[in-house]
């Protein structure tokens, strides 16, 4: 799975920090940055979520392994 995030879209929700802390946080103005952009398996329902609850819809997830 490769995950993808248009940061001239977050609008710095932190959804997808709270749905996968692990792949997901914040920089110093609330955007989010990816922090393992090819996760591992055990994350992959949690990285789906985070992308279907985006309000900016900024992060796209592209097949799985």
């Amino acid at each position: 799975m490769d995950v993808i995030l248009d940061k001239d879209k977050c609008i710095g929700a932190g959804m997808c920090v709270l749905s996968a802390p692990s792949v997901f946080d914040q920089d110093d103005d609330g955007i989010a940055v990816v922090l393992d952009p090819h996760p591992a398996a055990d994350q992959y329902a949690a990285i789906r979520e985070a992308s279907l609850v985006c309000p900016a819809a900024a992060i796209t997830v592209r097949g799985e392994r």
